[in-house]
């Protein structure tokens, strides 16, 4: 005889109402814990508020739904790096610059030229050094792999991304015959641009007697002393040789940075050797990431006397999130303020905060010759697509857009007029800007200005200007995709 249906959904209701009055006590624990999470976090963000705009958006988000809002929070909010702020004053910030004088080292003139620069690099411009652009992969590789395998005291390695793949093994194999020779060797990647690291990568590497570490080696998921922090990445790319020699630039260590990827081609890029004083700069900034990474403080290898073979005055800036202020974000406005006659910026993710795209409105006011180099392929969609609604705004406010057509644009550069240019990690976006630790070198010499110069009239020639009537040709569907993806601009 057929069950009636509604007797079966009764019975069901009543078997889950047992059900739930079981497992209350569990249940009330979880929503408990769920609150209490939502409330330590709204009360995070009260007290590290930067932003009123942001914080109001997280806290009505904690309070209304506070799953899974409070485990979000964890990844994308939780700002405050006390233990990287106490490595800061470990490791003699506060001494730096009188220690530099003492020794002879500090450039003052232009440190006096350029003081927000240098207050915010803590550090002022060192005299001595010599320059060096490298463009693109194989020049950047062959220089950084042929100094490796000279050093003798030591080589310190980072990078935001490594591969297991050609380019990868081939450092790995310099880094191994330099650790064999007896040269102390430590090598730091950041745990989210180099998750498909393989183990048996770093296990020869350790093996062979590098010493070895993840960014957040130490500061593992969900860890009450150290929250998660996948969404602040150590962008950082530095390879520094017996505290003499120093590369900065945006490659990464992978087959595409020079040119092996059949869906990129050729890989347009910038990285700058630096031979003087400059290096133990980046040394420094190398050391503080290893002590947060490992727990284990280090001093760099420091040459006695410290060579001084050129006449270029360099400063080191490392930036990021465990900053009082939001110091990228102040130079790069500064540069930007400063600028009278041109300023060019290339980048391959142009997503300027608000203040960014104010001081770029102001330049062009002042009759700035403004330019912005960006690449015409994608590598990632969602960054891709809010930077063309940016810039967009900014081509139709009279500011020049060009695309680089020769294949993917990756580097880093500004040019101010004939007075500053810096290259390095830093994105135009504000996860370079606010939430990466990042590194920027810049560079006042002629000798250097001249270079960048002619070096990004040549990328400029390879690349397509945007005009007003791509605007209004761009179809309604992608400018609302595009408008979209801007409204993840303060994550990307």
């Amino acid at each position: 005889m057929p069950t009636d249906p509604g007797i079966e959904l009764a019975a069901r209701d009543v078997g889950f109402v047992e059900m739930l009055m079981a497992n209350l006590p569990i249940i009330a624990a979880l929503t408990l814990a769920l609150y209490t999470l939502a409330a330590v976090c709204a009360v995070r963000e009260v007290l590290y508020s930067r932003t009123s705009q942001g914080s109001i958006a997280w806290l009505l988000s904690l309070l209304f739904l506070p799953f899974p809002t409070g485990f979000l929070y964890l990844v994308f909010g939780w700002k405050r790096f006390e233990e990287y702020a106490e490595i800061h004053a470990y490791a003699g910030r506060e001494t730096r610059a009188a220690r530099a004088r003492e020794m002879h080292l500090a450039d003052m003139t232009t440190s006096t030229s350029w003081p927000v620069l240098t207050r915010i690099a803590q550090i002022p411009f060192l005299a001595g050094n010599t320059a060096d652009l490298l463009i693109d992969g194989p020049d950047t590789f062959t220089s950084i792999l042929e100094g490796i395998s000279a050093a003798r005291r030591e080589v310190l390695v980072q990078f935001f991304i490594i591969r297991d793949d050609e380019l990868g093994n081939q450092l790995a194999d310099c880094l191994i015959e330099r650790a064999s020779a007896g040269v102390p060797i430590r090598l730091l990647y950041d745990d989210v641009g180099s998750k498909s690291l393989s183990r048996r990568y770093i296990r020869r590497l350790v093996e062979a007697g590098v010493k070895v570490s993840a960014f957040n080696e130490r500061h593992k998921l969900l860890r009450m002393t150290g929250p998660m922090r996948l969404n602040y990445r150590n962008h950082r790319k530095i390879v520094v040789v017996d505290g003499e020699t120093a590369w900065v630039g945006g490659h990464n260590v992978g087959d595409e940075y020079v040119g092996r990827s059949p869906a990129f081609g050729h890989w347009r890029d910038t990285h700058v050797k630096v031979h003087g004083p400059a290096a133990i700069a980046c040394a420094l900034a190398f050391c503080e990431d290893w002590h947060w990474a490992t727990g284990a403080p280090m001093t760099p290898y420091l040459p006695d006397p410290v060579p001084q073979p050129g006449d270029e005055p360099v400063l080191v800036m490392p930036t990021g999130p465990a900053d009082t202020f939001e110091d990228c974000a102040i130079a790069f406005s500064e540069v930007i303020a400063r600028a009278r006659k041109r300023l060019w910026i290339v980048s391959p993710y142009f997503v300027p905060e608000e203040s960014m795209q104010t001081a770029l409105l102001a330049a062009a006011m002042r009759g700035v010759d403004i330019r912005i180099l960006l690449p015409e392929k994608a590598d990632h969609r969602l960054v891709w697509l809010a930077s063309y609604a940016h810039a967009d705004d900014m081509v139709a406010q009279g500011i020049k857009v060009y695309r680089y057509k020769a294949g993917f644009l990756h580097q880093k550069v500004i040019l101010v007029d004939d007075e500053i240019a810096g290259i390095g990690t830093v994105n135009f976006d504000a996860r370079s800007f606010r939430i990466n630790f990042e590194i920027t070198l810049w560079f006042t010499h002629q000798r250097t200005i001249a270079a960048v110069d002619a070096m990004l009239a040549r990328d400029f020639a390879e690349a397509r200007a945007t005009t007003r009537s791509d605007l209004s040709s761009r179809s309604y569907a992608f400018r609302l995709v595009a408008q979209a993806a801007r409204l993840f601009s303060p994550i990307l």
